[in-house]
């Protein structure tokens, strides 16, 4: 129940061209007339009523499915091919990647953005002069600022390592054009990323100001500009790329603390030492409703100086930017003034720079002279040239820039889905240079790993269950608990800690225990290791110190620790060891075990006998199906392991800081194994490099969303820590890295894009309403922006999109429809963009939304076979959700996964959903890798790679589907979209049908409706899921809050 809520480029020809099809898609660049090919169907039958399959599954061919070409034969997979040789040797890996450091500067200090840069052909038309105007009427804004408040953890988006090398055909500066107006929409409260509410305000339509524009080389002194009432529009236009920008300094700011300034006028008549209290001013970056930058504080100062730099990835809408000088207080914050900069003096690319003057609340320059100095550029994404060819080829690459941790070159890397894969269940799959996927097996890896530790034992998780049993049904292999394992190790002398998220609604109280909602097991699992040797921290998710107790409450009784990771040492040979890690969406915890087939009745008395796991249903679950779950995990062996071990070491030195009367003591035992002092154990930097010709080698980066009340080592200073690429929020710094790990990886891709995730909601500042919900993170209308690209240059391009049917629990509560509603809101932002650049191009005729972008879930339904206890279900159930599923042997499989692949080249695994509590920082903390083979990649190939992480999406799509296609191998083609599609709709229409019969294929299109100009709405007859009743789309009532996004 791991809520998040609760929670023209050239054809090059295929290496192994297998697919004949008769009428294959021109790749890259077809005709504007080019006709849609006839409509494919599924003509698999489904397997008869009788038919029961064994648990475990016994070894079967996937077929291929039927296509338009002459039939392909099936496939009879042999098991995997041994790694030539026979077992691979201990793996020699290599020091920590260089990373360069930020150019030193005289001036100006640099400040990380959460977002890389980019590299997707847009044309200018995207934004569009006809995107509209915005009429500069600036209004009364008394009333309105009264009241204002800023979200104390708003980030300032963090930017990668100076950009301008990367930049092609830079503009020179230019001054301000003093006869341009502006518009500021007032209302300023800030969450997420951060969000402006623009709503219910009055305006003045006789207002317009000018801000002025100083010298740089005379910056003692300003000019003062006039104000003249403008009535001109603005337009609105589309900023898609990357802003540069420097906020240097502000100037005679009024003391905005009357009270203090009241005291201090009375203490200073005193004798003694005076002390003058005034503003603690900091800077907000605002487009349109989203906050994308922000300084850090200056105590104390009406005169304060910055020179922070940030470099914002942009994909929005907007008639202007706006800078908002604001004084930090312990409750909130207060606008002093704004500095608004229309789109339309930037769009070609410009530099804009000056010391403005404020305007104040009552919509008039400061009377004082106040003024913001700053600089700011455009590079639209046409212009970013650091992304045009998807993943960086050669040694020089330094992978995503601005991130905490670099890029580290060598490693081995194991993907998996699921906790476990059986034998020969899935198809052998062929990869380049004669090798072969080999499928993992997660749990039993992980149990092999910890089972082989002689010095280190490191777990992190939001839920550790020491019931749980990593390994079932194994032959020769004992079925410990997770428990008896990690007492077993640490009576070994092995140094086994657990970080453990602490639910705040469990408690155990002189014995008297309080199950959490969240039914993590926290509290039992702590008393079980009580007089062991293992160690076990529960870590409240905890603002700091200086916070106000409101975002106190909201951060400690909302948000949690998402993290997921095992670190272990291994052999190395030669009597050395080495760290090995395991990072991804399984939390070892109950309900996770589970393998491709998901069954829902089979394994009741058997592997899932003391695993039952259903949140959906409440009150009698005798009989009920289990929710089969779908994950996605990883095993890194390399440097970047070293990376997931700082993260635990910096985490447990944050919760384990002496509070109270233990300060006091002369030391402390932190228990964290010094690595260093263990001669045995070696270091990151103590192997050479693998060769760079081996072609399974992988380079890996470690990314993160957290900030420094989790983390010990985050630097202090704001200066400091934005050398590290940390984020500057109120009072606290942010890694922000997953994020900008995944806009980067986005703006990359060239081909398609395969997103697994238990959410699916952002860009709320392009949705139709409620824009100003905060959901700001980039990753929906990036992914909707590239697909228009792709369709403008008429070149070819997918996304595949597979979310649970429903977030996890009761899909008829308040908070799981609020959830679908967003989701709906997203599905349909994101759609609509896409049609819009199909009517720009002429081709809303010739192709269909769903031949871009398409949404799925899984689901499975078994009939009922002679070993099935049909008998265990209550008939008293009746029209229940529990008696429904029962009789109609359905139910959705979970989807847990946090993974996304780009191109068969790139793929990201981590804790972190796609919204604003996995993304932003400062809510849910989250680690996730990003990895790719240096030798399979489209730069290095000029073709389809064909290495891991093509096997890896091979793999999960024959684990959804059922069978194996080689129209698979190319999944931006148009047959492929419309291939896998037809499957999906295929298979809903047996997962709602009436008649109950065995699926195969577990992947369904998502149960909407989406029309021609992009409206999501319900699919007729299918407005409520199946059985356990929710409206599908969603519904909304009620008070805005940050839970549910």
């Amino acid at each position: 129940m791991d809520h998040n809520y609760n929670q023209s480029s050239s054809h090059h020809h295929h290496p192994h061209p297998q697919y004949n099809n008769n009428n294959p898609y021109p790749p890259y660049g077809y005709p504007p007339n080019y006709p849609p090919p006839p409509p494919l169907y599924y003509h698999q039958p489904p397997p008869p009523s009788n038919y029961h399959p064994q648990y475990p599954p016994q070894p079967y061919p996937f077929q291929s499915s039927p296509s338009q070409s002459p039939p392909h034969p099936a496939h009879p997979y042999p098991p995997p091919q041994p790694f030539p040789g026979g077992t691979p040797p201990p793996y020699q890996y290599s020091g920590y990647a260089a990373y360069p450091p930020l150019p030193p500067s005289s001036e100006m200090q640099s400040s990380t953005m959460p977002y890389g840069n980019n590299a997707a052909t847009h044309l200018p038309s995207a934004g569009g002069d006809s995107s509209g105007t915005s009429t500069p009427l600036y209004p009364s804004l008394d009333y309105q600022f009264l009241n204002l408040s800023v979200s104390e953890s708003t980030p300032s988006a963090p930017a990668p390592p100076p950009a301008a090398p990367m930049f092609q055909g830079v503009s020179v500066s230019a001054k301000y054009e003093p006869d341009t107006s502006h518009t500021l929409r007032p209302s300023d409260s800030v969450s997420s990323f951060g969000s402006l509410s623009y709503s219910d305000l009055s305006q003045n339509p006789n207002f317009g100001h000018a801000p002025s524009f100083i010298d740089p080389q005379n910056n003692q002194q300003y000019q003062t500009v006039s104000l003249t009432p403008s009535k001109k529009a603005l337009k609105v236009l589309l900023l898609h790329g990357n802003l540069d920008i420097w906020i240097l300094e502000a100037k005679n700011l009024p003391n905005m603390d009357m009270f203090h300034k009241t005291m201090g006028d009375v203490f200073n008549r005193l004798p003694g030492k005076k002390t003058r209290i005034t503003s603690d001013p900091y800077v907000s970056i605002a487009v349109t409703t989203a906050v994308i930058g922000r300084t850090y504080v200056i105590s104390n100062s009406e005169n304060p100086i910055w020179k922070q730099r940030f470099n914002v990835p942009v994909a929005h809408h907007a008639a202007e930017i706006h800078f908002l000088v604001k004084d930090s207080d312990v409750v909130g914050s207060q606008l002093i003034g704004v500095v608004a900069i229309p789109v339309e003096q930037i769009y070609s690319g410009t530099r804009i720079e000056g010391l403005f003057p404020l305007i104040n609340t009552n919509g008039r320059p400061s009377k004082n002279g106040a003024s913001l100095r700053l600089s700011i550029q455009y590079f639209s994404i046409e212009k970013l040239s650091l992304y045009h060819n998807g993943v960086g080829a050669g040694p020089h690459y330094i992978g995503v820039p601005g991130t905490y941790f670099p890029l580290r070159q060598g490693g081995r890397v194991t993907l998996y889905q699921d906790s476990h894969v059986h034998n020969r269940s899935l198809p052998d799959l062929k990869l380049d240079q004669d090798m072969h996927y080999v499928h993992g097996s997660c749990w039993n890896d992980i149990f092999d790993a910890i089972s082989k530790a002689r010095h280190l034992i490191y777990i992190t998780g939001w839920s550790v269950w020491h019931k749980v049993k990593l390994v079932r049904g194994v032959a020769n292999t004992p079925e410990y608990t997770l428990g008896d394992l990690l007492k077993l190790k640490s009576q070994e002398g092995v140094r086994v800690l657990l970080l453990v998220w602490d639910d705040p609604t469990s408690r155990n109280i002189l014995g008297y225990k309080i199950e959490g909602l969240m039914a993590t097991h926290d509290e039992e699992t702590r008393h079980f290791f009580k007089h062991s040797s293992v160690q076990v921290l529960l870590v409240p998710r905890m603002a700091g110190k200086r916070h106000s107790w409101i975002k106190k409450q909201e951060i400690g009784t909302i948000y949690t620790h998402h993290q997921k990771t095992v670190i272990v040492d291994t052999d190395a040979g030669y009597g050395k060891k080495r760290i090995l890690a395991f990072v991804g969406g399984l939390d070892l915890c109950d309900g996770r075990y589970d393998s491709p087939h998901h069954p829902l009745f089979r394994t009741l008395n058997t592997v899932h006998a003391d695993d039952f796991h259903n949140p959906t249903f409440t009150g009698t679950l005798a009989g009920c199906p289990r929710e089969p779950w779908h994950d996605m995990h990883s095993k890194i062996d390399g440097p970047a392991a070293y990376d997931l071990m700082t993260n635990f070491e910096e985490r447990w030195l944050k919760a384990s800081k002496p509070h109270g009367l233990k300060k006091l003591k002369t030391s402390y035992d932190d228990a964290l194994l010094r690595i260093e002092r263990v001669p045995e154990i070696l270091g990151v930097n103590d192997q050479p490099y693998p060769n760079d010709q081996d072609p399974e080698g992988w380079h890996v980066q470690i990314f993160r969303s957290i900030d420094s009340n989790s983390v010990k080592g985050f630097p202090k200073d704001p200066r400091e820590a934005t050398t590290k690429n940390l984020v500057c929020g109120k009072n606290v710094m942010i890694d922000m890295s997953i994020h900008t790990a995944y806009v980067k990886a986005i703006r990359s891709a060239q081909h398609f894009i395969y997103i697994e995730n238990q959410y699916f909601i952002g860009s709320s500042f392009h949705w139709s309403s409620y824009k100003e919900l905060g959901a700001n993170n980039l990753i929906p209308m990036e992914i909707a922006l590239k697909i228009a690209s792709k369709i403008r240059a008429h070149q070819r391009f997918a996304v595949y999109v597979v979310i649970p049917m429903w977030p996890e629990g009761v899909p008829t509560a308040s908070a799981t429809q609020r959830i679908l509603f967003w989701q709906n809101k997203t599905m349909q932002m994101m759609y609509e963009v896409i049609h819009k650049a199909l009517v720009e191009v002429g081709l809303e005729g010739a192709f269909s939304l769903h031949d871009y972008l398409n949404f799925f879930c899984l689901g499975n339904r078994e009939a009922a076979g002679p070993q099935d206890n049909v008998g265990d279900q209550n008939p008293n159930l009746g029209n229940t959700p529990q008696g429904l599923a029962q009789k109609s042997r359905r139910f959705m499989i979970y989807v847990h996964s946090k993974g996304m692949i780009v191109d068969d080249e790139y793929v990201i695994i981590g804790s972190a959903n796609i919204n604003q509590r996995s993304m932003e920082g400062t809510r849910d903390t989250e680690i996730a890798m990003g990895a790719y083979q240096p030798h399979h990649t489209w730069a290095i190939k000029l073709s389809y790679p064909r290495g891991q992480v093509y096997g890896y999406r091979m793999s999960l799509w024959a684990e959804h589907l059922g069978l194996v296609d080689d129209r698979f191998t190319q999944p931006e083609s148009i047959e492929c979209v419309r291939h896998v599609r037809s499957l999906s709709e295929a298979n809903w229409k047996q997962f709602a049908a009436d008649e109950v019969t065995e699926m195969r294929g577990h992947l369904m299109r998502y149960p909407v409706e989406v029309d021609q100009r992009g409206k999501v709405k319900s699919l007729k007859g299918h407005e409520n899921f199946p059985d356990v009743g929710g409206q599908i789309v969603g519904s909304f009532l009620g008070i805005q809050e940050n839970l549910t996004i």
